[in-house]
């Protein structure tokens, strides 16, 4: 099947982009693997509009169903692999071969996890969380813990810290790449390290349990975070030789272009801030560039809206 525009990735980046390029009255196939990030977010209060918050599921359900209401057509599954053997690419979704003139890569990245058993369960339960500037408020007064260890994120515990004056800092056991002065501020700040390697985490009445390794008593907290970076998932990029930094960031331009002609990028999978208003944002700016791109529509009266 042939289309004017492919989208890879089925978050808010990818569902914003199929609803710009639907209203500009383009062909779009969606290729959605169900791994959006945002699906697990319990709730958010720090999107524009929803004054009441909004779940990630939730978001995610009104964005297909207006994305639907313009024509997008949407595929379950992973592209495997994404060449351009000529001016236009060529995508394998399972047993299908779609061609597009131009391709949007909204595979945004997966949260690395603590090396804890039943993480995952964890976060579905809404034991640990990812987003401080996403939820922080919401902590505020309360009990803080942030996993951190490696490249410490020192300035999301400085974050942190802006919004409880009890915060701890869990290495689990891992080795703290930071300089002296470094944890110079964060003893100046009052944030604690604990450096005992944990088995689990679980609930405690409103509290998050964390136990030690040992027999010891649980550590207590109201609110657990994780703080251990992002695997961006750019490989189909990558692979046709786009540009990308020393994280695996897609580099794009102030339209989202990649440096592969006809290649674009929005969201998580390029560097910057990662919030959903963000990945609208690329998506929008990515989409009209697109659309403007791709050779003029001419509308017929008898087509109707």
């Amino acid at each position: 099947m042939e289309v004017d525009c492919l989208i890879i990735g089925g978050g808010p980046a990818g569902l914003t982009a199929a609803i710009y390029l639907g209203r500009f009255r383009r062909t779009v196939i969606l290729v959605d693997s169900g791994e959006s990030r945002a699906a697990w977010i319990p709730v958010t209060h720090n999107l524009p509009g929803f004054t009441e918050g909004i779940s990630g599921k939730n978001l995610l359900d009104r964005m297909r169903t207006q994305s639907d209401m313009y024509g997008t057509k949407r595929l379950t599954g992973t592209v495997k692999p994404l060449t351009k053997p000529d001016d236009a690419f060529r995508a394998a979704v399972g047993n299908r071969v779609v061609r597009a003139k131009r391709v949007l890569l909204a595979t945004g990245g997966l949260d690395i996890e603590p090396q804890i058993p039943g993480i995952r369960q964890a976060v579905k339960d809404g034991l640990i969380r990812y987003c401080p500037i996403c939820d922080a408020f919401e902590a505020a007064g309360k009990r803080v813990a942030l996993v951190a260890y490696g490249q410490c994120r020192i300035k999301e515990a400085l974050l942190l810290r802006g919004y409880t004056a009890d915060l701890t800092v869990l290495t689990l056991g891992q080795e703290m790449h930071i300089s002296p002065g470094e944890q110079q501020v964060l003893s100046d700040a009052g944030i604690g390290i604990i450096q005992d390697p944990i088995s689990r985490f679980s609930r405690h009445g409103e509290a998050v349990a964390v136990w030690p390794n040992d027999s010891g008593p649980p550590h207590l907290f109201d609110v657990l975070y994780s703080a251990l970076g992002t695997n961006v998932r750019s490989e189909l990029a990558t692979g046709l030789g786009a540009q990308c930094d020393e994280d695996g960031a897609l580099i794009v331009d102030r339209h989202q272009r990649t440096s592969v002609v006809g290649l674009f990028a929005a969201g998580d999978v390029v560097h910057g801030l990662s919030q959903v208003s963000i990945a609208a944002a690329h998506a929008a700016i990515a989409a009209t560039a697109m659309n403007a791109e791709l050779p003029p529509l001419l509308f017929h009266p008898d087509e109707g809206a």
